[in-house]
C-alpha cells in the first residue's frame, strides 16, 4: 500500500469515528457521567485502533523498505556483472585491433622497404648506365 493510501486510509477512518460519535451523542443522549463514561472508554478504544494501525503499517513499510533494499542490491549486483562483461570485450576488441594495427604496421614498413630498395637499385643502374661513354 503506497504511504498515499495509507494517509487516505487512515484520515477516512479517523473522520467515520468523529462522525460516529457525534451522532451516536445527538440521538442517544446519556446523563453526564455516563456521556464521559461512555466517551474515556471509545477513546480508548479509538486510541488501540490506532495503534493497532500504526503498528500494522510500520511492519508493512519495514517489509516493503527490507524488499526494496534486497531487489536494489540484486540490480546492482547484476548491473556490476553486465559491466564487467563489456569491459572484457571492450579489452578483447582493443587487444585484437592493437594486434591488427601492427601487422598492418609490419607490412607497410615491409612494403616501403622493398619499394625504397627497388627504388635505390634503379638509381644505381641509371647512375651505372651514364657513367658509360656513348659510342660514337
Amino acid at each position: 500500500m503506497s504511504d498515499n493510501a495509507s494517509r487516505n486510509l487512515l484520515l477516512g477512518f479517523l473522520s467515520g469515528a468523529l462522525v460516529g460519535g457525534v451522532f451516536a451523542l445527538l440521538y442517544a443522549p446519556k446523563p453526564g457521567s455516563e456521556l464521559r463514561g461512555d466517551i474515556k472508554r471509545r477513546g480508548g478504544e479509538f486510541a488501540g485502533d490506532v495503534d493497532e494501525y500504526l503498528q500494522d503499517a510500520q511492519e508493512k513499510a519495514k517489509h516493503l523498505i527490507n524488499e526494496g533494499k534486497e531487489k536494489s542490491s540484486a540490480i546492482i549486483s547484476d548491473a556490476k556483472k553486465r559491466a564487467d562483461a563489456l569491459l572484457h570485450d571492450a579489452e578483447d576488441i582493443l587487444s585484437g585491433a592493437r594486434g591488427r594495427v601492427s601487422e598492418e604496421g609490419d607490412k607497410l614498413k615491409t612494403a616501403f622497404k622493398a619499394g625504397m630498395d627497388a627504388y635505390k637499385e634503379e638509381r644505381d643502374k641509371d647512375t651505372d648506365g651514364d657513367t658509360e661513354a656513348p659510342a660514337s
